[in-house]
């Protein structure tokens, strides 16, 4: 993680029910608030420093944190995890009473998107906007699969030993360099520093593989994006592998606020050379 630079800066750490978690706040908090939630296995680190300091530079009191399992915040078992889905969300609406908010803009990237859309969905009074990155909407069906290379990398993972620290990293590795867009080019030097310093950071993180393994939570069948009532932007990349362009588009054709901006070429990752681009785009979907 490159040095914060002039943005103000507090860390707090916050207790929600079963853990703590670990919050990190840049800028004015007179401004309007937007929680960051990243994906899985992904500590608040892969909210890229610039990111965040621009979006506090354009006057929006930005709060990103450590997901259950991740960073600094609690971790479990390794195969236990003793949380569900649905705490995540939760856990979003924790941070937002632990900051004396009332509500927020929420920005999810991947799985952080479907936690977003979850908290959105049972607590509507609490969420203004969702900015949606690289993800798909709730609840939707007969989208597009992963690309096939990319398939057959995730499916390589069953076989790794999660226990060790260098496979881990190996594999991760690889996964930066297979979700990466093609417009700009892989920084793998970048990917892979940044790995290291979140498994560095982390006082176990084999542990986040217990977002694999998931329950769903109290009633995830009736949870629609459908459903969605407040202004949503979806933001996905045109070359995204993972979650492929399409359901990105779906969000307009599902949800009747939603609407989608396209990055050219980009893949499943907030791409530095991408950063001014998506800060602009969400820092209009958020003017209060």
């Amino acid at each position: 993680m490159n040095p914060v630079g002039s943005s103000r800066v507090t860390e707090k750490s916050v207790d929600v029910t079963g853990a703590k978690l670990q919050t990190e706040a840049f800028g004015d908090p007179s401004g309007p608030p937007v929680l960051l939630i990243m994906g899985m296995m992904s500590s608040m680190l892969w909210w890229p420093d610039r990111f965040c300091e621009q979006l506090a530079a354009r006057a929006r009191y930005v709060i990103r944190y450590d997901q259950r399992d991740t960073g600094l915040s609690t971790h479990y078992p390794q195969g236990e995890p003793g949380y569900s889905f649905g705490d995540l969300a939760d856990d979003a609406i924790a941070i937002l009473d632990a900051y004396g908010l009332d509500s927020a803009h929420l920005a999810g990237m991947s799985m952080g998107g479907f936690v977003a859309q979850d908290a959105a969905l049972r607590h509507p009074g609490r969420v203004r906007t969702l900015a949606l990155i690289s993800t798909s909407p709730f609840g939707a069906e007969g989208l597009p699969s992963p690309a096939r290379a990319y398939q057959d990398h995730s499916a390589a993972a069953d076989g790794l030993d999660w226990s060790d620290p260098g496979t881990i990293a190996d594999f991760l590795r690889r996964d930066c360099a297979m979700l990466a867009g093609t417009r700009h080019p892989h920084d793998a030097e970048a990917a892979s520093g940044l790995i290291a310093r979140d498994m560095a950071r982390s006082p176990s993180f084999a542990s986040a593989t217990n977002h694999f393994v998931l329950p769903g939570g109290a009633e995830p069948d009736k949870l629609r994006a459908s459903d969605l009532r407040m202004p949503v932007l979806a933001i996905h990349g045109t070359a995204d592998p993972l979650f492929p362009i399409g359901h990105g588009d779906a969000f307009t054709k599902i949800v009747r606020t939603a609407k989608l901006h396209r990055v050219e070429g980009g893949g499943h990752e907030i791409h530095d050379r991408d950063i001014d681009d998506m800060v602009r785009a969400i820092a209009d979907h958020t003017a209060d």
